[in-house]
């Protein structure tokens, strides 16, 4: 009777391991995996889309410094071509450089984007850079012999080095002011007029009289706004586009703004020089447009401008289409405005880059008046 009871504690007191069997474990582990699946995903998603976001944004950005840039410029153009009574710059058909290198005073230019690389316009405006305006001053006396001195009213605004405009009829003179070394003082007042003073010029061309007009410009400026685009054939994400400011046609500029892939413009203009009122807006292309004369170049009161922004990020899947106008544009990107009720917009072609339909884009549109063309209309 006592070993049976012994054994029978034996029995009682042992207790059998518990744990999870290699089945459970292995569903476990496939549900971690799921969870850590979806969250993956969800988390590639939402990055996905903030870099969506994030991208827009600088799109938003760079778009908006784009146009101020422009607009800044735009409304300088012409800027020191200033009327009068008898003879005005914008009124000149013929232009001597006179050794300053100036080819144009034009106060804004299009180059029409169907004959550059990537289809974009460049935008060149001149303007010139005097505190003074560009007042002109009648010539009272020219000098005979000796010296290139020319006597006027007012030398007021003179600086030496500064691009003389001599004025005389439908003629404009340029050249350069190299004396005296005191021009940058005010002439004395005498009474209710200024005493005569002189103003020498490197040279005094042809044909300039007693009663035609100097104007001082300071510096004459250039600014070109263009688009310079570097595609990578052996990378689909590595194109590289930006604006640029220059001020030689030939020569590289300085970059203004990333991710600027297009700029289109159009000229706004007048049914008459003498008005202001804009009736159609027109590409710069054709035989009237693409090289205006100077009747056609004193129409144009404004300029109509879009600036096409992109999105840096490269997406797998094509984001953007061919977009068509009202008026049967077909653009190869977004489109620049709805011209449904005024003349065609311009076409947007962003195919420079084969994979541009991969890349989301911003188009930013104004208007800008060329103010100083404006306010020359009673001489036009």
């Amino acid at each position: 009777m006592k070993t049976i009871t012994q054994r029978t504690t034996l029995r009682q007191t042992f207790q059998p391991q518990a744990g999870f069997s290699l089945i459970e474990i292995l569903v476990g582990l496939a549900i971690g995996l799921l969870a850590t699946l979806v969250i993956m995903q969800v988390f590639s998603v939402f990055e996905g889309q903030k870099r969506t976001t994030t991208g827009s944004g600088d799109a938003q950005t760079n778009g908006s410094i784009a146009i101020y840039s422009i607009e800044h410029e735009l409304k300088m153009s012409g800027y020191g071509l200033l009327p009068s009574a008898t003879d005005s710059p914008l009124g000149c058909t013929t232009l001597t450089s006179g050794g300053t290198g100036i080819t144009s005073i034009a106060p804004v230019k299009i180059t029409d984007g169907g004959t550059l690389a990537g289809a974009s316009d460049w935008i060149t405006i001149h303007y010139a850079s005097t505190d003074s305006g560009g007042v002109p001053t009648p010539i009272t006396g020219i000098a005979v012999t000796g010296a290139n001195d020319l006597t006027v009213n007012n030398n007021m605004g003179c600086h030496v080095g500064d691009v003389a405009l001599l004025i005389s009829g439908a003629t404009c003179n340029l050249t350069n002011v190299t004396g005296p070394t005191d021009i940058a003082v005010p002439p004395v007042l005498s009474g209710a007029s200024a005493v005569t003073t002189t103003v020498t010029v490197q040279s005094i061309p042809t044909g300039i009289a007693v009663g035609d007009n100097l104007s001082c410009l300071g510096a004459w400026v250039t600014s070109i706004f263009r688009v310079n685009f570097n595609y990578d054939p052996t990378s689909a994400t590595n194109s590289q586009a930006y604006m640029e400011k220059a001020t030689d046609p030939l020569v590289a500029g300085d970059p203004v703004v990333a991710d600027i892939v297009n700029i289109q413009a159009q000229y706004g203009i007048a049914a008459t020089a003498g008005s202001n009122q804009v009736t159609n807006w027109v590409d710069a292309t054709g035989p009237t447009w693409a090289a205006p004369t100077v009747a056609d170049r004193n129409r144009i009161k404004s300029l109509r401008i879009a600036v096409v922004a992109r999105n840096g990020l490269y997406e797998k899947n094509t984001v953007t289409g061919i977009c068509t106008t009202a008026k049967g544009v077909i653009n190869k990107g977004p489109c620049a405005w709805d011209d449904s009720n005024v003349d065609a917009a311009p076409k947007i072609d962003l195919s420079n880059d084969p994979n541009w339909q991969h890349y989301r884009y911003r188009v930013f549109e104004t208007i800008i008046p060329l103010r100083n063309t404006i306010w020359a209309w009673s001489t036009l």
